[in-house]
């Protein structure tokens, strides 16, 4: 997660990467995930605080979090 340290990312939802000059955009709730690991919590962690937040079941949550970490992982953010 050193990587995500690096990142620059605005409220606005975008996002740069300044090892590869690359830039990215996200919605609300991926800078609510990219915030959540760059403080360190762990994925279940995550997964609780996004059902808490936005009132649905642990499922779905769970599942969109791991697309969404699929996401950062193919393009080398995490």
């Amino acid at each position: 997660m050193e990587r995500l340290k690096q990142l620059a990312i605005s409220e606005e939802g975008f996002i740069f990467d300044p090892v590869t000059g690359n830039s990215f955009t996200t919605n609300g709730t991926g800078l609510f995930i990219l915030e959540a690991l760059k403080e360190g919590r762990e994925e279940k962690e995550i997964v609780d605080l996004l059902t808490e937040k936005y009132g649905t079941d642990k499922e779905n949550v769970s599942r969109d979090l791991m697309d969404f970490m699929e996401q950062l992982r193919s393009y080398r953010l995490i």
